[in-house]
Formats: C-alpha cells, sequence, structure tokens
C-alpha cells in the first residue's frame, strides 16, 4: 500500500506541484506534459504479463529502456522538446524508485 501511493504519488502529485511551484504562468500545460509522459506506459502492453506488480519497469519494457532512456536525455538539448523530456525522464526516474522500493517492500 505504502508503495502503491509513494509510485502514484510521484507519476501525479509531485509534477503538480512542480508545475506550480516553478512553472506558476503555465502551469497546466506543464502538468499536461508531465501526465502525457505516462504514455510510455504503452509498451506494458507487449509485456507477458501484461502487469507485473514484481516485475521493474526499467530497463525490462521498450520505452523504459537504455536507448530509450538516452533519447530522452537527448530531447533535453532543444528548448522545444525539454519541458516533455523532463517528463520522461521524470517517469523513469519514479519506476526507478519503485523499483527500489520493490525491493525494500518485499
Amino acid at each position: 500500500m505504502t508503495r502503491t501511493f509513494i509510485h502514484y504519488g510521484f507519476h501525479f502529485i509531485l509534477p503538480l506541484i512542480v508545475s506550480l511551484y516553478w512553472y506558476r504562468k503555465e502551469w497546466k500545460q506543464v502538468y499536461i506534459y508531465f501526465l502525457l509522459a505516462m504514455l510510455i506506459d504503452i509498451d506494458h502492453l507487449w509485456a507477458q504479463p501484461i502487469f507485473d506488480p514484481d516485475r521493474c519497469s526499467v530497463g525490462y519494457h521498450t520505452l523504459h529502456s537504455t536507448l530509450a532512456i538516452a533519447i530522452y536525455i537527448l530531447l533535453l538539448l532543444p528548448k522545444k522538446s525539454r519541458i516533455m523530456a523532463i517528463a520522461l525522464l521524470w517517469h523513469i526516474t519514479t519506476d526507478a524508485i519503485d523499483c527500489r522500493l520493490m525491493s525494500y517492500y518485499n
């Protein structure tokens, strides 16, 4: 239960706080980018089983792979894609934290 609360809090609540604090004027748009970053979880659909609470997404799923993460890092360079890159990297970071919590709570 704690792990789930932390994981989804990091996916939804913390990005809202970050958006409101650092991007006051365009916080809604920035928060939408953070929510859109959740779409990389579509790669769970081609895994067997689709959802496994004891599987670490980072390094397992295609859009959570080392190559994908490298692309997200490169997306930090152009100003136009920087917020999306931050959102994608935050998603990966949140999933990586969940992986650490998984080993702690199991």
